[in-house]
């Protein structure tokens, strides 16, 4: 070292000892902050009254391995959450060619704030670690396997050192739903980890498995999951708009969910005509057979006209009740918003026809996006007969025209 180099750092070496000795708490915040500060005034640093400074050495990375594994049993946890993050970030830089001592203390680290007895620690290595390809598997295994969500959920999600076995043992351990449902989101899922998730019937993680356009699902598998879904309506939405079904999947499927679902179904997989019309006619000759008692119709009925005195009827409103699938309530409102009768709104939707819809629309004062979506998704019109907006938005139809359609219904 230059003549010149070594006085300056013999300059700065003791004025961080004076600071040491004197200095204000702001000083040695700045000190332990500092890259270039002598280890062993880092190391003196480590031990200060004041936690702010040891946790600013605890995220220094010219902290010596040493004084970092002093700081891993320090009593403050926001100094070993520091010290966790630092050393989860310094694991990809520590090659097969770095000081095998320094690895193996790095890495003893690493086990021991896998160990810390605060969540929170054990939570912020498993954040830093979930992508990692370079710690010891054994390590990303424990974390996995952690009692603590906030600890095991990431790395269950993203690590790349977890194989099937490793994740077939984690599930026949018994785990809990958000767990199994950090493996349900993985990129990829096997078949054969995709089944485990279908057979433990937990909703949340089979919902994020049909979400999941990366995890591959056997054709009988998918037919279990259709069968428990019959009658669970959390998995209504996530299975119809599951991508690549086969067409017998989405005729089954279409025997039970919402008519707005099964639109987006035949719209998210681009069917032909004929096609689309077969897994339509199952919603429809459903929705013809469905019946409520007097009572129930009278309930809506009442509650249709108390939101329309109240101004509640509004295009979003319209539109919410379509997306929810409240068919008989929707045709109360209509009724109420049109000034028709009930069963007069009813037979316009079931004849499918574009035109008397767009009609109806109009007449309720509605917008034509929204007549688009009852066409669509409530009265599901056949594609050829649907009507769309002019280009400005506006109805495609005279008032003259739209008043002749309704009139087949009402006279």
């Amino acid at each position: 070292m230059a003549p010149k180099q070594t006085v300056k750092k013999d300059e700065q070496y003791r004025q961080a000892r004076r600071i040491l000795e004197a200095g204000t708490a702001d000083e040695r915040r700045t000190l332990a902050a500092d890259e270039a500060t002598h280890p062993e005034v880092l190391y003196y640093l480590s031990q200060d009254e004041d936690k702010t400074v040891r946790r600013l050495v605890a995220s220094n990375p010219a902290t010596p391995s040493k004084t970092d594994l002093f700081l891993s049993r320090d009593e403050d946890e926001d100094v070993r959450i520091e010290l966790a993050r630092k050393i989860a970030r310094l694991i990809p830089g520590l090659t097969d060619r770095e000081n095998s001592r320094l690895k193996e203390r790095t890495l003893k680290m690493l086990e021991d704030l896998a160990d810390d007895t605060l969540p929170k620690v054990r939570a912020m290595l498993s954040e830093e670690l979930k992508h990692s390809r370079t710690i010891p598997p054994a390590l990303a295994r424990r974390l996995a396997k952690d009692v603590e969500e906030i600890v095991s959920c990431p790395i269950l999600e993203y690590s790349p050192l977890l194989d099937d076995d490793a994740l077939k043992e984690i599930i026949a351990a018994g785990i809990t739903k958000s767990a199994l449902t950090a493996i349900a989101r993985r990129s990829p899922v096997s078949e054969d980890i995709a089944n485990d998730i279908a057979a433990s019937l937990e909703i949340p993680a089979v919902a994020a498995l049909l979400a999941n356009p990366d995890a591959a699902i056997r054709e009988e598998t998918l037919d279990q999951i259709i069968e428990q879904a019959k009658t669970v309506t959390e998995l209504h939405k996530p299975l119809a708009l599951r991508p690549a079904l086969s067409i017998r999947a989405m005729k089954r499927i279409a025997g039970f969910v919402a008519s707005a679902l099964v639109h987006r179904m035949v719209e998210k997989h681009k069917l032909d005509d004929p096609i689309a019309e077969e897994v339509l006619d199952r919603v429809r000759h459903r929705i013809s057979s469905e019946r409520l008692d007097d009572a129930e119709k009278d309930r809506l009925a009442q509650q249709a006209r108390d939101y329309f005195m109240r101004g509640m009827l509004t295009d979003s409103f319209i539109r919410d009740a379509i997306e929810s699938n409240q068919r008989q309530f929707l045709i109360e409102c209509l009724s109420q918003m049109a000034n028709l009768q009930s069963d007069a709104v009813r037979q316009i939707l079931n004849a499918r026809s574009g035109r008397a819809i767009t009609s109806l629309a109009w007449k309720a004062g509605l917008e034509m996006r929204t007549a688009f979506q009852l066409q669509t998704e409530l009265a599901l019109v056949s594609p050829p007969q649907l009507l769309t907006a002019k280009e400005d938005g506006a109805y495609p139809m005279e008032d003259s025209e739209m008043i002749w359609q309704l009139s087949y219904f009402t006279e």
